[in-house]
This record gives structure tokens, sequence and C-alpha cells, in this order.
């Protein structure tokens, strides 16, 4: 049984155009009751952390699940990846399901970071730099290193083999 809280595939089709090259939504006629400030060109704004969400009958939906839907006619199953690293570009090339883990696995640098790696970081007792990955949620120590970028050479090569075609090179 659909949950009747989600938009079908045929009535997102009625209300918006998706262009698959392009990944953006626009509104087939657009709302006249409140948001004003809509755009008639595309559908939605970007949230703070730069996926765009698209409001329909009061309830906002991420815009890459919506792709998923439009293209193939049923929600995803699973999170949606941006295999580029880019949460706002929804181009259906661009979009693939994957666990929250494989999701993860493609994550771009965090802001916190402070190594300059993913998977380094500097042991405050001895300076070195010290690589680990995350695996099923267990932590794998990789290493020692004198440098930063040793140990992300280590992170690197531990990351391709364990994370597939959700590997991303953080060089």
């Amino acid at each position: 049984m659909a949950d009747k809280h989600l938009i079908t595939a045929q009535r997102l089709r009625e209300l918006l155009n998706y262009d698959p090259e392009t990944g953006i939504f626009t509104w087939h006629i657009l709302p006249t009751r409140g948001n004003a400030r809509l755009n008639p060109e595309q559908a939605g704004g970007k949230d703070r952390k730069g996926h765009i969400r698209i409001c329909i009958n009061q309830k906002y939906y991420a815009a890459h699940r919506l792709a998923w839907l439009y293209i193939h006619d049923e929600w995803p199953s699973k999170d949606i990846d941006h295999h580029n690293g880019i949460p706002s570009d929804n181009r259906i090339v661009n979009l693939r399901e994957a666990t929250s883990q494989e999701n993860r696995f493609n994550e771009k640098l965090r802001s916190s970071n402070t190594s300059g790696y993913k998977g380094v970081l500097r042991h405050p007792q001895t300076g070195r730099w010290r690589a680990s990955i995350w695996i099923n949620y267990k932590r794998i120590h990789l290493g020692y290193f004198a440098t930063a970028e040793e140990a992300a050479a280590a992170y690197n090569e531990a990351a391709a083999g364990y994370h597939g075609e959700f590997y991303r090179d953080t060089r």
C-alpha cells in the first residue's frame, strides 16, 4: 500500500516537468496560494545543505527523490546519492540508489576536518598522522604516518577497496 502522504508519479507529472538533462523541475501551473516568491522557471529552492526542496501540497520533498520517482515511476527504496557530490545536481545520470553507509562513503570532506584529508587526523601525543576508516560501523586502524599525505594515501587505498563505486578520492 502506498503512503498516503507521498505524491504519486502521475500527480507529480501533472504538477511539474522534470528535465533529466539539467535535473531541473519547473511548474506546469504555478501554485496560486502562498509562496508569492516562487520562481516560475524553476520549482523549489536550496536548503542549508544545498539540496533542492520542492513544496507540494504543504509538504516538502527532496528534488532528487522526486527525480527518481519521475523517471522510475516509483519511490526509491534506499537513499539517493549524488555521484558527483553536488547536492543540487539532480540530473538523473548523477543520481543512484545507495544505502546510508554508501552515501556517507561518497561524502565530501567535512568543514570541521582539520587535516585536509578524509580519514586522517593528527595524534595529539605523538604528532604523527593517523589513518583510519569506518566499515560496518567499526573503525579500522590503518596506521600512523610521518605526513598527512602518507596517511591520506593509506586511507584512499583502503577506501577504494572497501567502498567500490562509492569511493571518493579525498586528495
